[in-house]
């Protein structure tokens, strides 16, 4: 299929099998899951990204291109996933597009009424989780998310990686995704004020947005750290560049994932494609992903207690907590690549056209 930027001509615009909407303009999770896993659809279809931050390995469509689907014969996979992208979806087959309507739920949470009427429209819905599908008043199936492990790798020398950094000490331990609340990042700041004073090797790294609703939250974690002691072991980096995210997942010896509710929890997969061991709550899709102390090690959402026990462990002895990174990267190496979830979405695309 074209690559990224690549214009859809008449013959490629007739030949189209597959739409992906990107219809909402802040990256976010769902933007990340869609763009990872699109250009491995690409490969498989015919298929188009609509709208921002397309990816390369797929040929992207404008408006224009779009208008010039109208009333085609064929049927053309619309794979939605949000509110906005399946009203658009509905309302478009009503004016005359021959749309199948797909959408991919993460939410584990009970939807409100216009989402479940907007779902009742949808040929197919996917759930990236049991968990996930509980919450559906339908019948949906279950794919979960996979990951680029080759994107996302160990590095070949970890120590040489961490000093790349120029952060202090010899090992890191990560915390990443937007500064909030929801994401357990006071969580994971009360473990670190308690266990770096005991480790000075270790040092920790939050990687994530502040949005200016979450200011106030985020000055009252910085103010907890200075008061430690630790505004030198415990960098706050703000938003990263897509690019520079596996750079940093390989420096990092450990991952805490501390979300106290989450739809699936990519940057489980992604610590754990690179190879960190990893300590997560049970939130999202985390008892779906890891394997209880082989894999990573479990934990109640939003107690710092419980994290502080579960990581201290591994900050002790940085070879277990390395042949713990090996065990996850082989487990989702065999289990969570994106090419098994293209593969898996195929089937449903297959069955639909």
């Amino acid at each position: 299929m074209e690559s990224s930027g690549v214009t859809l001509d008449t013959q490629a615009l007739r030949e189209l099998q597959v739409i992906v909407p990107n219809l909402h303009r802040r990256y976010s999770g769902v933007t990340a899951t869609n763009r990872m896993v699109a250009p491995k659809l690409a490969k498989l279809f015919r298929a188009a990204w609509l709208g921002s931050d397309a990816p390369d390995g797929i040929a992207r469509m404008d408006a224009a291109a779009l208008l010039k689907l109208w009333r085609r014969r064929e049927p053309l996979i619309w794979h939605a996933r949000r509110n906005d992208e399946m009203i658009i979806g509905v309302l478009l087959r009503a004016l005359g597009w021959p749309l199948k309507l797909v959408f991919t739920s993460a939410a584990q949470r009970h939807h409100r009424w216009f989402t479940r009427w907007l779902m009742r429209r949808m040929e197919t819905i996917i759930a990236t989780s049991d968990a996930s599908r509980s919450y559906l008043k339908c019948d949906a199936t279950v794919i979960p998310h996979g990951v680029d492990t080759d994107r996302y790798a160990p590095a070949a020398d970890r120590a040489a990686a961490f000093a790349e950094a120029g952060l202090p000490g010899r090992y890191a331990i990560g915390c990443f995704g937007r500064v909030r609340a929801q994401k357990g990042t006071d969580v994971f700041v009360d473990a670190m004020c308690r266990l770096l004073p005991r480790y000075p090797d270790f040092s920790a790294v939050m990687a994530g947005a502040i949005t200016l609703d979450q200011t106030a939250f985020a000055d009252d974690l910085k103010s907890k750290i200075e008061d430690a002691g630790l505004s030198s072991r415990v960098i706050m980096t703000g938003e990263l560049p897509i690019e520079e995210l596996p750079r940093w997942y390989r420096r990092l010896t450990i991952y805490a994932f501390t979300s106290r509710n989450e739809g699936f929890g990519l940057t489980l997969l992604e610590a754990m494609s690179s190879g960190a061991a990893l300590v997560a709550s049970r939130a999202g899709a985390a008892e779906v992903v890891v394997e209880d102390g082989v894999t990573g090690v479990l934990v109640p959402p939003g107690d710092a207690d419980a994290l502080a026990a579960a990581l201290e462990p591994l900050m002790r002895d940085p070879a277990a907590a390395a042949a713990m990174g090996q065990r996850a990267r082989q487990h989702v190496v065999q289990n969570f690549s994106l090419d098994a979830e293209a593969g898996r979405i195929a089937k449903v695309y297959r069955a639909l056209v």
